[in-house]
């Protein structure tokens, strides 16, 4: 079933867990993502970012649309890391039921603002929003934009922020990067500033940049509130990988010999994750 976001993360806050939201850029993907989790009975976000709707066309959005209102899982289909107002009215009319407005990379007041625009368009009909303060990382040209310096979220402005803008969730900065991180990096989540977070704001919180993080940090931080976690980068690279490795074969040439290992191969990856942010079996609750 087709929901908003915010009816998604209200369960998932009372509950205790963490929704995994999946990036997809093409129909197979979409497709196994949706498969794994009705398999795992788990709640998701089908979350899609401007540069991958460049790819999928915008044409996709009433098959995706209509995949998941005929699904046995509560799903919704999530714009990410939208960066304008106009970008975001469009995709409310497009129907995508949950709406990131990324003004992260903004002065703070100009952040505030661009978001209360959103939200109260998105609101409006009945769409959710998600806000993000702080910066997070980058760890490579490809995808989410990021900052060459994590900037943390400071509490003090984000009480300030979920005041003013209204929004339904918070996308805080505690230590992630976009991309996968170097040989030699190790990233490293403040846990404690995550608490103190989640002491001041009332709202779910989400975690973006959740690839490659150490599996213990990422469910010390679905222990200590976060309720939705971005998933791009550790899916794509199992899916092209096994792809890379499929085509290894040069007498391969149809789709149905070609993406079906991809894309089982992207499901054990996406099942991984479903366990451990502990949202495995969680529809049963909607």
């Amino acid at each position: 079933m087709l929901i908003t976001g915010k009816k998604l993360l209200e369960v998932a806050e009372k509950a205790n867990f963490a929704i995994p939201a999946f990036n997809i850029s093409d129909w197979a993907m979409f497709q196994g993502i949706m498969g794994i989790c009705e398999e795992k009975k788990s709640p998701v976000f089908i979350a899609i970012h401007p540069d991958e709707l460049k790819h999928l066309g915008e044409d996709i959005m009433p098959g995706i649309i209509q995949r998941c209102h005929k699904s046995s899982i509560p799903a919704v289909v999530h714009f990410d890391h939208g960066t304008t107002y106009e970008q975001c009215i469009w995709a409310i009319q497009s129907g995508f039921t949950s709406i990131m407005i990324d003004g992260s990379m903004l002065p703070f007041e100009e952040n505030k603002a661009v978001t209360k625009k959103v939200a109260l368009a998105a609101h409006a009909v009945g769409i959710s929003v998600e806000g993000e303060l702080g910066t997070i990382g980058q760890n490579d040209s490809y995808g989410e934009v990021g900052a060459a310096e994590i900037i943390y979220t400071n509490p003090k402005d984000a009480i300030e922020f979920m005041k003013e803008t209204k929004v339904d969730s918070l996308a805080v900065a505690i230590g992630t990067s976009h991309g996968l991180y170097p040989a030699g990096l190790t990233p490293k989540l403040k846990i404690d500033l995550l608490q103190e977070l989640n002491k001041v704001i009332k709202e779910p919180l989400v975690l973006h940049g959740g690839s490659s993080n150490p599996d213990s940090e990422i469910a010390e931080g679905v222990k200590n509130g976060i309720n939705k976690i971005n998933i791009s980068s550790d899916i794509k690279v199992t899916y092209q990988d096994e792809m890379r490795r499929v085509l290894s074969n040069p007498k391969l040439r149809e789709p149905n010999a070609i993406q079906p290992p991809c894309v089982n191969a992207m499901k054990v990856t996406a099942a991984h994750k479903i366990d451990l942010f502990q949202s495995t079996g969680k529809a049963s609750l909607y």
